[in-house]
């Protein structure tokens, strides 16, 4: 795989606020995507272990992770993702779950290598406190604290930034992800019906474009319910693009996985064609 393009599978999940469901869920599409596309990388979406509920659901669900670079057990879903990295001998992407740190959870992503090791972990800076179109109100900082940190991690000869959902919206983030060498930046996400449907796809290819990365987008599909059993619908429509802003590859309706063989030679072309970066004159 070192010196081949990677191949790259997304997951789109439709999950609710069971977890035990949700894992099983998971273990189907990726042993499916597995056996029919042998991808190197398996990718899952936002906090797909528990989307919606109640903030007692919430927590309940949320796992304590063990120490950065212990390689110690954790949870059960830290645990499932660890299992199928070393079954499989792949890299895995957790999308994220809900971490308790203390008195506070994070939506946090793991990714393990093929020996289940864990060789990054990242918490969502941007937190989704916002009022949609239809007047639905979200605030995730009544349940989420923000992350501060900047992350990478190599997966065989490419570096892959990780960012969160609503990540997608500051620029800033991507050009720091390329600036700290990405190839290839991770968007898990829980994206809304009523602002994916305007936003979502123009707002991947515009990352891709500007950072001429590719970009990888596994997300939650279908209605979940909240903690006062009001109906939430995602959009789904998980893509792949590639660092022209073309997309490659895309799941349809419902739960399922695509996949797209990110090519590092296309990541040269683009940036030698059309040196942004190098002719970028403010911050």
């Amino acid at each position: 795989m070192q010196n081949d393009p990677l191949r790259l599978t997304v997951i789109q999940m439709a999950p609710g606020a069971d977890k035990s469901a949700n894992i099983e869920q998971a273990r189907g599409l990726i042993e499916a995507a597995i056996a029919q596309d042998r991808p190197h990388l398996i990718a899952l979406p936002e906090i797909w272990t528990c989307l919606g509920g109640n903030r007692a659901a919430k927590f309940a669900a949320a796992e304590i992770l063990p120490p950065e670079g212990s390689n110690e057990a954790g949870g059960v879903a830290y645990e499932f993702l660890r299992a199928i990295a070393r079954r499989h001998e792949i890299h895995v992407h957790g999308g994220s779950i809900g971490e308790l740190s203390g008195e506070k959870l994070f939506n946090t992503t793991i990714v393990f290598d093929p020996g289940g090791r864990e060789i990054a972990r990242y918490r969502k800076i941007h937190l989704f406190d916002i009022t949609t179109p239809d007047g639905q109100g979200y605030r995730e900082s009544a349940v989420y604290g923000a992350g501060e940190q900047v992350v990478t991690a190599q997966i065989g000869a490419l570096t892959v930034g990780l960012t969160i959902c609503y990540d997608m919206r500051f620029p800033e983030l991507y050009l720091s992800l390329r600036r700290a060498g990405a190839d290839l930046i991770m968007v898990p996400a829980a994206f809304t019906l009523q602002t994916g449907k305007d936003h979502w796809e123009v707002l991947l290819r515009a990352r891709a474009i500007e950072t001429q990365c590719w970009i990888a987008a596994p997300a939650c599909t279908g209605t979940h319910y909240d903690g006062s059993n009001e109906p939430r619908v995602t959009y789904g429509n998980s893509l792949i693009a590639d660092p022209w802003g073309h997309v490659v590859a895309r799941v349809s309706d419902g739960p399922g996985f695509a996949t797209a063989r990110i090519d590092a030679a296309r990541i040269a072309r683009v940036r030698r064609d059309m040196p942004v970066l190098d002719h970028r004159k403010l911050a």
